[in-house]
């Protein structure tokens, strides 16, 4: 679990929480119409923007956010060491047992198309169309989030107006404004909240979940392309040190 993601969202809803329980209840802030209107009203746009199967991954999107591993550069260096030494010593074919043991599906692909004898371009060529279909699908995610915190203020404006022209009918029962200015007011508040506390930063977190995935990625194309070629392991580990900072690079030695 991400702990980042959890104590943001934890405490940007806890100061906010505790700032209005300073000045009043809780129970004032809510708003059945206002969270209809910006919930709905969002869910709604979106459907219409987009096909109902990228809908329905939005909570697998948004789980991404909370739930999600990613290797360490360090360890991907560590372990094409071990790889290269392994297949410089016994041969490529020594690598054969080593691939049902590892969990990642691009490294045992790369592995396997190795293993297989096939040519360093043709497995260059596999590999990038697999990070090519990982970048669209990343954007696809962070695009349908992006697009649900732009909506979610429209949705907010839109109950403001129609607060207010609830209120402005109503003039003349005075018991009646009240009401009608709340939800205007408060669709304003659940828009902006889920926009800038919710929508927005996780498009943003995914935005730095596929930066980190795409570099694990190239650093595993780099190392299974210098294998494929039988190049030596020192080599290798330089050439893999190159896509981290030199500060990673010596904790990795």
């Amino acid at each position: 679990m991400d702990l980042a993601t959890v104590i943001g969202i934890v405490l940007s809803f806890g100061l906010v929480v505790s700032a209005i329980l300073t000045g009043s209840s809780l129970v004032i802030f809510i708003s059945v119409p206002s969270f209809l209107i910006v919930i709905g009203g969002t869910i709604g746009a979106c459907l219409v923007n987009y096909p109902t199967n990228y809908m329905l991954g939005v909570i697998g999107v948004m789980k991404n956010t909370f739930f999600h591993s990613i290797q360490a550069p360090g360890e991907v260096i560590a372990q094409f060491l071990d790889f290269s030494n392994r297949a410089r010593r016994e041969g490529i074919l020594s690598l054969e047992p080593v691939i049902k043991e590892i969990d990642d599906d691009y490294l045992r692909k790369g592995l396997q198309l190795t293993v297989d004898g096939l040519e360093p371009q043709t497995i260059q060529e596999i590999l990038e169309t697999e990070i090519s279909y990982l970048e669209q699908r990343h954007d696809a995610g962070a695009e349908l989030l992006g697009v649900m915190g732009a909506l979610a203020p429209a949705m907010g404006m839109i109950g403001t107006v129609i607060g207010l022209v609830q209120m402005l009918q109503t003039m003349s029962d005075p018991s009646t404004i009240g009401p009608a200015m709340a939800v205007a007011l408060l669709t304003t508040l659940y828009g902006a909240v889920l926009s800038n506390l919710v929508f927005n930063p996780m498009a943003g977190k995914l935005k730095v979940r596929h930066k980190q995935e795409q570099l694990i990625r190239e650093m595993i194309l780099e190392g299974i392309l210098s294998i494929s070629k039988g190049e030596n392991p020192r080599i290798i580990e330089e050439k893999l040190n190159s896509y981290i900072s030199p500060k990673d690079r010596r904790q990795g030695d």
